[in-house]
Formats: C-alpha cells, structure tokens, sequence
C-alpha cells in the first residue's frame, strides 16, 4: 500500500488580528533558513492567481514556530527564487 501525503494545517493571524487557517504548501531552504508556503484554506488550489503566504520556519528542539519575515529585501529574494523553482518546474512539464 502506497504512504498518502499527511496534509498539514496551521492557523495564523492576518494583518487585522483575524485568524486564517492555512495548508502547509511547501517548505525551502534558502539562504541557510527555511520558509514555509502556506496556503489559505479559503484560497482555490488550482487559481494560479492565489495569495500564497510565505513565512519562516523555525525549530528550536522540539518546537516549531513561523515568522514573519521583516526584511523587505529578504523577503523579495526569496519570492524571486520561489517564482525560479515554479519556472524550473514549468519547464519539466
């Protein structure tokens, strides 16, 4: 019997303090950190338009916490290498 992907979600709060239960998308390592991708459950899966929210993920022994990420320019290189690895991907295809 084939193992099924174990999808994972998390609840986060938006900018107004109201909660948004997301799916854990994908998770990278870049620059010596990792960033999560979530996706809004609210969000179509198949909408190539959907808002996808990109946070760092932290683990410290046995806890694990997302971030915000602060850095504007930090930010910016790591949707430009996530849209690199969709592009990557495109081209498989």
């Amino acid at each position: 019997m084939p193992e099924e992907e174990i999808e994972q979600f998390i609840e986060i709060y938006d900018a107004d303090g109201n909660i948004v239960k997301c799916e854990i998308y994908d998770v990278i390592d870049f620059e010596d950190k990792t960033y999560a991708m979530l996706l809004p459950l609210d969000a179509d899966e198949n909408d190539d338009e959907a808002e996808v929210i990109v946070m760092e993920y932290i683990e410290e022994g046995d806890e694990a916490y997302f971030k915000n990420v602060e850095d504007e320019e930090e930010f910016k290189r790591v949707c430009e290498y996530i849209e690199s690895l969709e592009d990557e991907y495109e081209d498989e295809e």
